[in-house]
């Protein structure tokens, strides 16, 4: 333990940095001078009668004559102050200055001040110790008790500066326990960079690369300043070191804020709030964090919320994600993730964004050997419903919902849009596949609009993909009939007495589909049996196999359409014949979700091989690869689309004759998604039990509305006469 030692009064004025760390021929202030923002006309000494003034005004200072001002300067206007250093203080009048109902003088009183640059038009008042910072202008800083800058300050990022050891430098443990995962944060840093990190660890050259560029994206020399951007107000906040906060950033009632990069801007603007402690880490633009949190070693993105005692530890939260009331550790989180309740866990997990934890979800904290090194990896839409309990290891399929449960061991999930159900009276784990297609299409086609309305970004580094029917889930839904197909026909070889091993796996396949294009209730009768989902002996039982089938295959033809006509009507003159013939050709099966953003492996690949080749030299040119990739996806995600029917329909091209049956198809698809969102609503209408809440259909009525009235129905009806009407036109232009 560090002990208290004596300092002489020059030590203490001027011992920040160790002169073996300055550049030959420069001070301890040149970083400082580079980063201040020099006011108009410049500063001045002091007068004679300003200082006289001053002093009688309780104000002392180590040395007047390292005291500056510029010439709109009244001393009247600061009070009982002890300046030590080099202290630049910009424009003081006589007004003052107002935020919410927070109203100040400009000026400074009550407040130590150790060399500071403080900007026009500042109020500071009862800050007992401030040191190291350049204040914006008209920022309020008004009873805080410790607010200083130490010469090696990092504010979060994941750097050494000089002379430090290499065990100073923060590393957050993402996705598995262990550290074998470990990632530099830095500010900018989004999720696609955590994942491309934190992901490819068995590729040496380019961990080596990516912790190279990352130690280089900060200036290693001590002496950086803190900053406060301008418009801030920070007050009755307890301890703020080394942070750096941008413009029109809140922050009241804190209780610990350290080593941190606070990004705001008047049109992001940030808020810190009650008892907060946050260490070591990143919050992004527009990012609000209130009510006890605390958060240690963590990047959050932005338009972000942090709240009601949640702990963060460890983690990194994509954009547009809300935490409150919970512990997350070791985790990596991609955009648009909501988890509201005390009482849910979410431990070394990779989710996919677009989730949602539930009241006592429990995800990867049961260790199921002798080591902590296993992992959860969940797709896009994850949903673990009330009080479920995820072992490692575990792997998601996008768009999986868990029912109630204690699920006993690991799993691997390959039916995406499914439920699974842990039925312990029976000892068996079901699964129905395509659940939220056939069962809840209201929350289903609610998902894509919900996320994109809530995407309340200015900045947009990380790119999303918000569209539920994506390249990602639709060759989840190809494999899914595949899968369907094989289970199926085993199950139909099975009830013949027959051993389905003899069979070779296309046979299997050409079985199932025959099964599927037949009796329903033939295949209703069969017990169709899960393989390899979890470690288990018990039972896999895959419900709805014959909905479930032709269900997958729907939303094919409904991702392929809704982009082919997308395309046709962007594009004036452009037929589906034309698409067809210029998208022919082997089908791109495997896609990567990078933090949000989908790219095809090849792209990552050579995004990989660029890194360690040197063509992409920083973060910024990794991020501008993101961008291209970005643009070009539309066009990637169509011909995908195309070629995603041609596999459903067995061709290699498509002629007029599918188009028009895939039309035909979508028109009926557009009608059923219409009648299933009502009719999934209208459910919590027609529940007794639901109703008994209420004493009266007036009551229910005045509660939750009519529900011809609600919205999202309203808005699904007129969508889906519009898209009627938009097909009938796709389907003139093969005549």
């Amino acid at each position: 333990m560090e002990k208290v030692t004596v300092l002489p009064p020059e030590k203490l004025i001027n011992g920040w940095i160790d002169p073996v760390y300055l550049p030959e021929g420069k001070d301890k202030y040149y970083i400082r001078n580079k980063q201040v923002r020099k006011p108009r006309g410049g500063w001045r000494h002091l007068t004679s009668d300003e200082i006289e003034r001053l002093v009688k005004n309780d104000n002392t200072a180590a040395s007047w004559d390292t005291i500056w001002v510029t010439d709109e300067f009244l001393p009247q206007m600061l009070k009982n102050n002890k300046f030590y250093g080099t202290v630049r203080i910009g424009r003081v009048s006589e007004n003052g200055l107002q935020f919410h109902d927070l109203r100040l003088p400009i000026g400074i009183s009550n407040s130590s001040i150790h060399s500071c640059d403080i900007g026009d038009d500042c109020a500071i008042h009862d800050v007992h110790y401030l040191s190291h910072y350049i204040i914006g202008d008209r920022c309020m800083l008004f009873n805080i008790h410790e607010m200083c800058t130490t010469d090696h300050s990092k504010f979060g990022n994941g750097i050494i500066k000089d002379g430090e050891p290499e065990k100073v430098r923060v590393v957050l443990d993402i996705m598995n326990e262990t550290g074998c995962r470990g990632v530099y944060p830095f500010d900018g840093m989004i999720t696609a960079d955590a994942y491309l990190w934190g992901k490819y660890v068995d590729d040496e050259k380019l961990q080596e690369k990516l912790r190279t560029m990352t130690q280089k994206s900060v200036d290693s020399h001590r002496g950086y300043y803190g900053t406060v951007g301008d418009g801030c107000v920070i007050k009755t906040s307890e301890i703020i070191k080394d942070v750096k906060i941008g413009s029109g950033c809140y922050i009241k009632g804190a209780s610990k804020l350290k080593n941190i990069t606070i990004k705001s801007t008047d049109q992001e603007p940030s808020q810190i709030g009650e008892n907060v402690i946050l260490v070591n880490g990143i919050v992004g633009y527009g990012s609000r964090i209130f009510y006890g949190c605390t958060a240690v070693k963590f990047v959050v993105g932005n338009n972000c919320n942090l709240k009601y005692g949640a702990r963060v530890i460890d983690s990194i939260l994509g954009d547009n994600s809300t935490i409150s009331c919970c512990e997350v550790l070791n985790n990596l989180i991609f955009p648009a993730h909501e988890q509201h309740h005390n009482n849910s866990f979410l431990i070394a997990s990779c989710v996919k964004g677009q989730s949602n934890m539930a009241a006592g979800a429990t995800v990867g904290s049961n260790h199921n050997s002798r080591t902590n090194d296993n992992e959860v990896v969940a797709g896009r839409g994850f949903w673990p419903g009330l009080c479920t309990s995820v072992k490692h290891s575990s792997v998601f399929a996008s768009y999986t919902l868990l029912s109630k449960g204690a699920y006993p061991a690991e799993m691997h999930v390959k039916l995406p849009f499914c439920m699974l159900s842990n039925n312990e009276k029976k000892g068996e784990l079901e699964i129905f596949p395509a659940f939220w297609w056939i069962r809840n299409m209201y929350a289903l086609a609610r998902n894509s609009w919900k996320y994109q309305t809530r995407d309340k970004r200015i900045t947009k580094v990380q790119n999303i993909e918000f569209d539920t029917y994506a390249p990602d889930s639709m060759e989840e839904a190809l494999e899914g009939r595949r899968i369907l197909e094989i289970w199926t026909a085993k199950a139909w070889l099975r009830s013949q007495g027959l051993d389905p091993s003899e069979c070779p796996e296309e046979e299997l396949c050409a079985k199932g589909r025959e099964l599927f294009s037949g009796d329903r209730a033939a295949v209703d009768r069969l017990e169709v049996l899960g393989e390899g989902v979890e470690k288990t002996y018990r039972p896999v039982r895959i419900r709805k196999v014959y909905d479930a089938w032709h269900a997958y295959g729907d939303m094919i033809i409904h991702y392929a359409v809704k982009n082919a006509l997308g395309y046709i009507e962007n594009h004036p003159g452009a037929k589906l014949s034309t698409l067809s013939a210029e998208y022919q050709g082997e089908r791109q099966s495997s896609w990567i979700n990078m933090g949000g953003q989908l790219m095809t492996e090849g792209d990552v690949d050579q995004l990989r091989a660029d890194i360690r080749a040197g063509r992409l030299r920083t973060w910024k040119d990794i991020h501008a690869r993101y961008a291209k990739l970005w643009e070009r996806y539309p066009e990637d995600k169509l011909r995908h689309a195309v070629q995603c029917l041609c596999a459903l329909f067995g061709v290699k091209i498509l002629s007029a004759a599918d188009w028009k049956r895939a039309i035909k198809e979508e028109e009926r698809i557009q009608q059923y998604i219409c009648d299933q969102v009502y009719q999934t609503r209208k459910k919590d209408y027609e529940n007794p039990f639901r109703r008994a809440t209420y004493r009266s259909d007036a009551e229910m009525i005045a509660a939750i509305g009519e529900l011809d009235d609600n919205s999202f129905v309203r808005q699904i009806k007129g969508e889906t006469e519009t898209n009627l009407k938009r097909l009938e036109a796709l389907r003139k232009t093969l005549k």
